[in-house]
C-alpha cells in the first residue's frame, strides 16, 4: 500500500496553498477516475487534498448570456439541469453517452475535464508507457492499439482522451476558469488540453498548483440543429471509438456555421476550425458532408489495428452532420 496524507479544504485559497506546497499533493473530489489509478499504482500522490466543502457546486447564468457550471457540479446534476437541456442539449446528450449512472453521480466537471486515458499500456505498470513514466516508450505503437488516436500524435504516445462530455463543450467553445497561487485567469476549451508531442505525461495547459474553479458555457447553444453521435463496442458502458459532437445554424438549407468535435480520435477533443469553415454559407448537402470528413481525417495515420478508425471517423461526421440537420433521426 502506497501512504498518502489527507486533508480537507474549506476555501478555495486554502486548496491552492494546500497544492502549492507538495509536487506530489493532488486535489480529489469525486475521484472516479484518481481512485482507480491509485488502486492500479499508476498514480502515487503523497498528500490528498479533498475540495468537496468549496462553492463550487452551483450552475449560474453569466453576465454574457451563457451559463458558469461550478467544478464541483456532478455530470448528472449538469445533464439533468433544465437550462442545459433546453439551452445546450448537446452537452446533456454527450454527458449521458458516458460512463454509467452511478458514475455520473459522482463524476464532477472539473474532474472529467482532467481524466486521464484509459490506454491498456498506461494502466499495466509492467508496460512501457512514456505518459506514466517519460523515457520507456510506448507499447501501444508496436502492440494491440485498436482503441488509440489516429489524429495528432507523436512517436512517443498515441493515447486518447476518453471524455464524452469534453467532446461537446469542444464544439461549444466553451472557457476553463482557474485560480492558482497567482490569481484567476481563463482559458479557451481549444487551449485547455494538449496534443502528446514529446510531453504526454502532460495533459493539460493547466499548471500543477492551479485549481479548476468552473466552465463558461457561451450564450449560443446549437440548440435546435445538434447531435452526439457514439460509436463504441457496446451501447452501455464503453468509451468511443469514435464520437462526433455536431452543431449547426442553419438558415432554410444553407449552414451560416457549423461546429464540429470528435472524440476516440486524439490525446484531446478534436476540433478542425478550417474544416468547419468549409461548411459556411455552404448547403446542407451529402456531398458537402464527405467533403468536410475527407478533410477533417486528411493527417489522419492509423498504426494497424486502429487504421479502421479513419474510414469510421469520415462516416460518423457525415451521419453527425445528417442527424444535425434533420436527415437522419438519431438512433
Amino acid at each position: 500500500m502506497n501512504r498518502f496524507s489527507f486533508e480537507r479544504a474549506e476555501t478555495i485559497a486554502g486548496a491552492v496553498g494546500a497544492i502549492a506546497k507538495n509536487d506530489r499533493a493532488r486535489f480529489i473530489a469525486g475521484g472516479t477516475n484518481l481512485l482507480d489509478l491509485m488502486k492500479e499504482n499508476v498514480s502515487r500522490p503523497a498528500h490528498l487534498v479533498d475540495i468537496t466543502r468549496l462553492p463550487l457546486g452551483k450552475i449560474e447564468e453569466n453576465e454574457d448570456g451563457g451559463l458558469r457550471i461550478g467544478a464541483l457540479v456532478t455530470n448528472a446534476d449538469t445533464a439533468y439541469d433544465e437550462r442545459v437541456q433546453r439551452r445546450y442539449p448537446l452537452l446533456s446528450k454527450a454527458i449521458l453517452a458516458g460512463a454509467s449512472a452511478q458514475l455520473r453521480n459522482m463524476a464532477t466537471t472539473g474532474g472529467n475535464l482532467l481524466q486521464r486515458t484509459r490506454c491498456y499500456y498506461f494502466y499495466d505498470t509492467a508496460t512501457p508507457c512514456n505518459k506514466r513514466e517519460p523515457g520507456t516508450g510506448c507499447g501501444a505503437i508496436d502492440g494491440f492499439n485498436r482503441i488509440h488516436a489516429i489524429l495528432g500524435t507523436s512517436d512517443k504516445c498515441i493515447a486518447t482522451h476518453p471524455s464524452d462530455m469534453c467532446v461537446a463543450l469542444a464544439a461549444l467553445g466553451a472557457a476553463v476558469r482557474v485560480t492558482g497561487p497567482d490569481g484567476e485567469r481563463t482559458l479557451p476549451f481549444s487551449g485547455f488540453h494538449r496534443l502528446p508531442g514529446d510531453t504526454p505525461e502532460i495533459d493539460t495547459n493547466l499548471r500543477p498548483d492551479e485549481l479548476i474553479t468552473a466552465v463558461d458555457l457561451p450564450a449560443k447553444g446549437f440548440a435546435t440543429h445538434y447531435t452526439y453521435l457514439k460509436i463504441r463496442d457496446r451501447q452501455s458502458y464503453a468509451f468511443a471509438l469514435v464520437s462526433v459532437a455536431a452543431a449547426l445554424d442553419l438558415d432554410g438549407g444553407h449552414i451560416r456555421e457549423a461546429r464540429l468535435a470528435l472524440g476516440g480520435v486524439a490525446h484531446m477533443p478534436w476540433r478542425d476550425t478550417g474544416a468547419e469553415a468549409m461548411l459556411s454559407g455552404k448547403p446542407a448537402t451529402v456531398e458537402n458532408f464527405r467533403s468536410v470528413a475527407e478533410a477533417i481525417v486528411r493527417d489522419a495515420k492509423g498504426f494497424g489495428h486502429n487504421t479502421f478508425k479513419i474510414e469510421l471517423a469520415k462516416r460518423a461526421v457525415v451521419r453527425a452532420l445528417e442527424q444535425a440537420t434533420g436527415m437522419e433521426q438519431p438512433s
